[in-house]
């Protein structure tokens, strides 16, 4: 079962999962949507669309139950928490309080509402867990004070759910990819909406304080994201089968270029000199 498969990672992810012969159970947020449509058209029959804003309670459980009465008393191998929000990237202090409950409510409540859920039917297979968290999720990144707070959070929970999950067989990993480009950034209308919230609710100090110029070059920064991430997911796809497949999976992985330096950095050395980095 896979959450956020509209577009991105999700989707792609769906498609090779399906290629490969899975019996996949792709959560959309929306069933009528081109993403659904597209894995309804260019997928084989073993795939099943399931309707999943993992938001919202009622539709983790249906789709819970939709699972269930397919699989009957085999089980189910995996659950892989995909779906996420990114936000606006702005400094912790701009963000508007909204954005860090909406990347907190998606990101971390969701992923955790679609474990609880489903884990019952990992404990019959003795299958695994996989959560899709960031590399913002391991290291502080500025800007991503809202974003990296909620896939921290999601790592914190992979971390204790392996622990805890072990006794059954249950194995957990989570995924810390770098920069992808996975259509996360949004859409222009919603960027425009939230810039709006954003400086709509500043105090005119703090506001003074950063500058009109700096304030409007925050979009320039969303611009720009697409081009400093990777257009080829398949190291995501790859770390994803192994937490899957593997005999003895990593409790954590770092895909992509980059995603691991900046962790050893962090981890290994002052912290002035991570700041510095």
């Amino acid at each position: 079962t896979l959450s956020g498969s509209d577009t991105g990672i999700g989707h792609a992810l769906a498609k090779h999962l399906d290629s490969l012969g899975f019996v996949v159970f792709a959560g959309v947020l929306n069933k009528d949507g081109p993403g659904a449509e597209d894995l309804r058209r260019s997928c084989s029959q073993r795939l099943s669309v399931l309707q999943l804003d993992i938001t919202n309670t009622s539709q983790v459980k249906e789709a819970y139950l939709a699972v269930s009465e397919k699989v009957q008393n085999a089980g189910l191998w995996g659950v892989v928490n995909n779906a996420g929000i990114l936000g606006f990237p702005a400094d912790g202090e701009l963000l508007p309080m909204s954005t860090y409950r909406h990347c907190m409510e998606v990101n971390f409540f969701g992923a955790v509402e679609v474990s609880k859920t489903f884990l019952p039917l990992l404990r019959k297979s003795q299958g695994r867990l996989v959560n899709m968290s960031s590399m913002a999720g391991g290291i502080p990144l500025p800007r991503y004070a809202a974003y990296g707070a909620s896939k921290a959070a999601l790592s914190m929970f992979s971390g204790v759910m392996r622990q805890e999950l072990s006794k059954w067989g249950i194995k957990v990993m989570a995924i810390h990819p770098s920069g992808f480009r996975t259509g996360i950034e949004g859409t222009a209308e919603q960027w425009d909406r939230q810039e709006k919230e954003l400086l709509d609710n500043l105090p005119a100090d703090t506001r003074l304080a950063y500058g009109e110029e700096y304030l409007l070059g925050l979009r320039n920064y969303l611009l720009h994201l697409p081009s400093h991430c990777a257009p080829d997911l398949s190291p995501v796809l790859a770390a994803v089968l192994h937490a899957l497949l593997a005999r003895r999976p990593q409790g954590l992985y770092t895909p992509g270029k980059g995603a691991y330096v900046p962790l050893c950095i962090f981890c290994c050395f002052p912290l002035w000199f991570y700041d510095f980095f």
